[in-house]
Order: structure tokens, then C-alpha cells, then sequence
């Protein structure tokens, strides 16, 4: 039974894609997911996308987890490597501004469009198309650059406190610079300026 195996296999707060489920006939499925949600067992996010209902310790009904949710349609799409962090979003999280971001910024190869919003359970998420398919081998160079592109925008420290805390980020996502120059032509100029201006030249050469 479709709703014994959820139970099995998805925690509280975990987002289901119904193209993860097993089943030969899909319209079968949908029709089971609809009942459960009819019988309160499941919540409906939209189309396609579900989650078990249940309570918090506070009596509140419980709600899908975002996290979860940006890692397994843009992050993890279908258990591989195919998206990241990026934006102000990325830069708050390495400590580089202590500005709080009002969305998710995701750049993942599921973008269809160069920039999409989407609206998902009162969060905003904004995806980005990448400038090459993101791969396990380029995700950390992509970032990088990414972070790269935006640091003179958000970045609230300078100097020698900068160029430390880049090299802590190198470090931490495990940059390869071999990669970073492959992929630098595809960003624009200021990109390489900040590297520059950041104290990083050396790796590049």
C-alpha cells in the first residue's frame, strides 16, 4: 500500500515527488495520494509534491521543510549533484555579510528559465540557470565564481579579514582553481578584479 511505504520511507516534513514513487500506473497513484490527503494522512504542497501530516510539539500543524525540499528538487535531483547555494544567501551562510537573505537563491541544472521565482509554503525561491551544467567535479568552482560576482556587493568585511575568510571558503568547499580558469571566461570581467582585489591571484596563476 502507497501509504505504508511513505510512512516507511519519508520523515516528518520531508517533501514526496510523486515521480519517486513506485508504481507502474501514475494516474492510479495520483488518485491514492488524493485520498490520503481527503483522509488528512497527507498534505498537498502542489501538484505533484506532498508531505505526512502531523503536529508539532507546540500543537501546531507541521509544515514541509523548505530545506529539504530546495535539496531535493534543485541540490540533489534524483540523487545527483545539480544545483547550489548562491546570492546573498551563500555569502551570509560563509559569514561574509551578516545580512539576512528574504529568499533562497539556488542556481541548479532543473532551472528552465535563466531566472525563475518560485513560491513554495510562504518562501520564496529564486533559481538560476548555470553558465554550464553543474556537475560534482565543477559545483565548487561554479560557487566560487559565483560568490565571486557578488562579494564588492555584499561582502562587509575587507582587507586582510577578506582575504582570510576566502581562503577559509576555498578551503571548506575544496575549490579547484584548475576548474575556476576553465570556467572564468564565462563570468564577467569584475569577477577576475575581485579575485584580484580578494587576494587570490595567486591561486589563479
Amino acid at each position: 500500500m502507497v501509504y505504508d511505504y511513505i510512512v516507511q520511507n519519508y520523515k516528518k516534513g520531508e517533501p514526496i515527488f510523486l515521480s519517486e514513487l513506485p508504481g507502474e500506473s501514475r494516474d492510479y497513484l495520483r488518485q491514492e495520494m488524493k485520498q490520503l490527503v481527503d483522509g488528512g494522512k497527507l498534505e498537498r504542497l502542489y501538484n505533484g509534491v506532498y508531505y505526512l501530516s502531523y503536529v508539532t510539539i507546540l500543537g501546531t500543524k507541521g509544515k514541509v521543510s523548505i530545506d529539504c525540499y530546495i535539496e531535493k528538487k534543485y541540490l540533489n535531483a534524483n540523487g545527483r549533484i545539480s544545483g547550489y547555494v548562491t546570492g546573498l544567501q551563500l555569502a551570509n551562510q560563509y559569514g561574509f555579510t551578516t545580512q539576512n537573505p528574504s529568499c533562497h537563491e539556488i542556481c541548479s541544472n532543473e532551472a528552465t528559465t535563466k531566472q525563475r521565482k518560485q513560491y513554495v509554503d510562504g518562501n520564496t525561491i529564486i533559481v538560476y540557470k548555470p553558465v554550464v551544467d553543474i556537475t560534482e567535479e565543477n559545483k565548487s568552482a561554479l560557487q566560487f565564481l559565483d560568490l565571486m560576482s557578488v562579494i564588492d556587493k555584499y561582502s562587509e568585511i575587507t582587507g586582510a579579514a577578506l582575504t582570510a575568510a576566502l581562503k577559509r571558503f576555498v578551503e571548506m568547499i575544496r575549490v579547484d582553481f584548475s576548474v575556476v580558469k576553465e570556467l572564468l571566461p564565462l563570468y564577467p570581467d569584475r569577477v577576475y578584479r575581485n579575485i584580484y582585489e580578494g587576494g587570490l591571484m595567486g591561486e589563479l596563476v
